[in-house]
């Protein structure tokens, strides 16, 4: 398969350096690899109170952990504060992914990772959020817009990373770097939905931490 060819990036006028909220290595692989390609200074914020159970949290974080220091990324593991994210999901426990509940979430993460980056010296946020085909983009880049708006020396910035070829390429980083598959969002809802639709069709419900992408059966991404 012919590879597709990198364009170079440049940060947003006025940023040298960007702290990137990563949810697992699949979606950020090549968001990283891009970057690295490019010769941006960036460091890995990892804040992702959603995913459910801790072991799935734990296999997430640990595979990003692992890419990042194959690279030399600085990585910054934040709090796991599932209390706090409860609280804040408290009677959205049924609404649809890509709904209210997920833009909570969103909004969550982003306001953890700008409230880092104010406080440590970061003028310009991102997420690798946006490269899944699952998320909406429109939803996320919101999110991120809002969490920076408070800060003025703060930048959200909303390049779509599936483009020239990103979404192609994430693929292909994660059959190349065997990344855990996870096949849920994260959060304790969309597996609960995720095993319903599953069993609804024939499937067997999710078993956590078996699923790689050298053995995977499919390219799907959670």
């Amino acid at each position: 398969m012919t590879e597709i060819a990198r364009q170079t990036l440049s940060l947003p006028k006025g940023h040298n350096k960007l702290l990137l909220h990563s949810c697992c290595a699949p979606c950020s692989g090549e968001v990283m690899e891009a970057l690295i390609h490019s010769g941006i200074d960036f460091s890995i914020f990892f804040y992702n109170p959603n995913i459910h159970p801790v072991k799935e949290y734990l296999i997430r974080k640990e595979e990003n952990i692992r890419f990042a220091e194959k690279h030399n990324i600085p990585f910054i593991d934040c709090d796991y504060d599932t209390d706090n994210w409860f609280e804040r999901a408290k009677g959205m426990e049924n609404e649809p992914e890509k709904g209210i509940r997920c833009t909570m979430c969103f909004d969550m993460r982003f306001e953890r990772t700008a409230l880092y980056a104010h406080e440590h010296g970061f003028s310009l946020i991102s997420s690798s959020l946006g490269i899944s085909r699952w998320k909406d983009m429109k939803q996320i880049n919101g999110c991120g817009l809002r969490a920076a708006a408070p800060y003025p020396g703060i930048q959200y910035w909303d390049y779509n990373w599936r483009k020239s070829g990103g979404a192609h390429r994430m693929i292909e980083i994660s059959k190349r770097e065997e990344f855990y598959q996870q096949e849920y969002c994260g959060c304790v809802y969309s597996l609960r939905d995720t095993n319903r639709w599953r069993m609804g069709n024939g499937r067997d419900r999710i078993k956590l931490g078996v699923k790689f992408y050298s053995n995977a059966m499919d390219e799907d991404l959670s």
